[in-house]
């Protein structure tokens, strides 16, 4: 088969061979595609993604975000700050660097649910003052929280079934996540794959 490809694009000129770089490579490429899968058309991969956006709602500041944070395989170190201040503890106004693999993990969900809306956030860091302060109101709170690490984070996506988008997140198995149903939100963290 490939021998008839090539000798398709080869003609005699004054006893020389010759073959034009358009029906080489136009050959080369048909044989390829004949040797990775005989009889059937080689399918295209799609293009690789250059760059991981993600869109925020401070639900307690109403500040709003839309910024790239991952960009040609390197994380972009303005994008992670600007997530970091709009995710800060707004009770103690201070921030702490969000872990890339948390934001990782939020873009995942977002193309697994075919979803671009912004992440309404609930909650994001907390300073270890205010974790402490919560977790005394609320037993739901943990006293070593993920969230004074900077890798958890409470969202809910609106427009989105929260029940479907904590099911979305299981299947992710990126870490721990937390359906808090009262609330209408879920909880991501990046520790063990766990569930509650």
């Amino acid at each position: 088969m490939s021998i008839r490809i090539f000798m398709s694009v080869i003609s005699e000129e004054n006893n020389r061979i010759v073959l034009s770089r358009r029906s080489f490579l136009a050959s080369v490429a048909g044989v390829a595609m004949c040797m990775a899968a005989p009889g059937v058309m080689a399918s295209v991969a799609p293009a690789a993604v250059r760059d991981r956006k993600l869109s925020f709602y401070n639900t307690h500041t109403g500040e709003k975000l839309s910024t790239t944070f991952w960009s040609d395989g390197n994380y972009l170190d303005d994008g992670i700050e600007e997530i970091s201040w709009l995710l800060r503890d707004h009770r103690a106004d201070q921030a702490n660097t969000m872990d890339p693999k948390l934001l990782d993990l939020l873009y995942r969900l977002q193309e697994k649910v075919e979803h671009r809306g912004e992440f309404h956030v609930i909650s994001g860091y907390r300073s270890p003052a205010t974790n402490e302060m919560l977790s005394k109101r609320s037993s739901g709170v943990a006293k070593r929280s993920y969230h004074m690490l900077g890798q958890a984070i409470d969202v809910r996506l609106p427009g989105f079934d929260t029940p479907q988008l904590k099911k979305a997140a299981i299947a992710l198995k990126g870490g721990g996540v937390g359906y808090y149903s009262s609330s209408d939100f879920i909880h991501l963290d990046v520790g063990r794959v766990r569930s509650w």
